[in-house]
């Protein structure tokens, strides 16, 4: 009942405006003219941020500036929203009357019609109150990826590979900037609801000092990879047989620092080790030679950071390297699609992977919306990890490619924007008319 209900409702809103009669003749409104609340919020411009610009603003947080940036969120909430609604209007119906991107449009329209209707911010009550909203809506919406992944899978054929992945991407870029906006601004909120914030206290703990709200300023990158190499091997303990594990050596410039979102950090080199340290142990299962280890070189130039990983883990199987960043085809889909069944919510962390461990660097009072989020399974396979790694990548206008030695093994080269200066790589315009 679901899809059809939803499938007429995407329908209607898919249908011209009415025309309207004057003195008995038609009349169509003027092109210029919003025909509905959708059309009036894709004809606004999405306003992308930088890392230093979530920096600077949060640094000295008052409350006229925790004020503008609730009111910041609450108006690029539903323009965003709004973008990604009509592209997918513009998919053929047969594909948006799929179950699983029904329930998506579903969601991403309920939030819409939520967020566009808040009124001004004018409080620190009216924050509170729609700090709880933000928190809701993320919890919602924690369905969507797999759902969005299943229904690609699903509608293979309907549609070409390649535009259903450029659907997807957009769609999960879209998806991690308003995640970062709300996340940013409900921990901006908790920071200035903090008893150390205020001048006459001394309850601050250096532990926290280097966070801006979700913004790690000091993000090392030597740190980072050895802790994911950690929670990698211990995954990978877990649920292998195997009992020698590959070591992960990391050398260059191990001082490299920069500012970052650290949970998007830790899933793409969380993600990396792990295919690297699966690989090595399963060709060396059956060998009483010690695997060799997983070797990481950090260079850092004047304006990125460049991680390169590089196993002996036999590489890319051959079937397996021309779908390796696509998340709607592949030889192995109806693997993929059981797997995602079992996931009901996804939050695409490495946190999610823990259970209900915390994040390294927060205090207890510090706990973000992506700390205690759902779980699943570490040996569940979903193919998702590398595409999804390299739309985190690329979000903040780095980049993430990866050469296979066929027999031999495999060289991931992570680069990482080093200053912070670059804005949110995000879709900014839908057409504004549904085809």
């Amino acid at each position: 009942m679901r899809s059809s209900c939803s499938a007429r409702c995407w329908n209607s809103l898919r249908q011209a405006p009415k025309p309207r009669f004057y003195s008995g003749v038609q009349q169509q409104p003027p092109p210029w003219r919003p025909v509905s609340a959708l059309d009036e919020w894709v004809e606004r411009q999405i306003r992308p941020i930088s890392l230093r610009q979530l920096t600077f603003f949060g640094r000295t947080l008052t409350e006229p500036r925790l004020i503008s940036s609730a009111n910041y969120v609450r108006t690029e909430l539903p323009t965003r929203l709004a973008h990604r609604l009509r592209d997918i209007q513009q998919l053929p119906y047969v594909v948006v009357a799929n179950p699983h991107l029904s329930l998506v449009y579903e969601l991403y329209y309920k939030a819409f019609e939520r967020s566009r209707v808040i009124p001004e911010i004018r409080s620190l009550d009216d924050n509170d109150r729609f700090c709880d909203v933000l928190r809701e809506m993320l919890k919602e919406h924690l369905v969507v990826i797999p759902n969005l992944a299943m229904g690609v899978l699903e509608c293979q054929g309907l549609v070409p590979p390649e535009e259903m992945d450029q659907f997807m991407n957009t769609l999960l870029r879209a998806r991690i900037s308003r995640r970062v906006i709300a996340e940013q601004h409900l921990a901006l909120t908790e920071t200035f609801n903090s008893p150390w914030h205020f001048p006459d206290s001394h309850e601050r703990t250096d532990m926290n000092a280097d966070f801006i709200g979700e913004v790690f300023l000091k993000c090392k990158a030597k740190e980072v990879v050895e802790r994911c190499g950690r929670v990698a091997q211990d995954l990978m303990r877990q649920t292998s047989q195997s009992t020698q594990l590959p070591a992960i050596n990391v050398q260059g410039h191990l001082g490299a620092t920069f500012p970052y979102i650290l949970s998007h950090l830790e899933y793409i080199v969380g993600e990396l080790l792990r295919n690297s340290v699966q690989a090595v142990i399963e060709k060396y299962q059956n060998s009483s030679q010690v695997p060799p280890p997983i070797d990481v070189l950090i260079c850092e130039t004047p304006q990125h950071v460049i991680l390169r990983i590089s196993d002996q883990g036999g590489g890319i199987p051959r079937e397996i390297l021309p779908y390796l960043w696509s998340f709607s085809k592949g030889p192995r889909t109806q693997a993929r699609l059981e797997n995602l069944g079992q996931v009901p919510a996804m939050a695409a962390t490495m946190q999610e992977l823990k259970g209900s461990e915390r994040k390294h660097d927060r205090a207890a009072w510090h706990e973000g919306s992506l700390d205690s989020l759902t779980s699943r399974p570490p040996n569940l396979r979903l193919g998702m990890g590398l595409p999804m790694s390299r739309v985190y990548a690329e979000y903040w206008a780095g980049s993430l490619e990866l050469h296979s030695l066929e027999g031999y093994g495999v060289d991931a080269f992570l680069q990482i924007s080093k200053l912070g200066n670059k804005n949110e790589q995000v879709t900014t315009r839908a057409a504004i008319d549904a085809v």
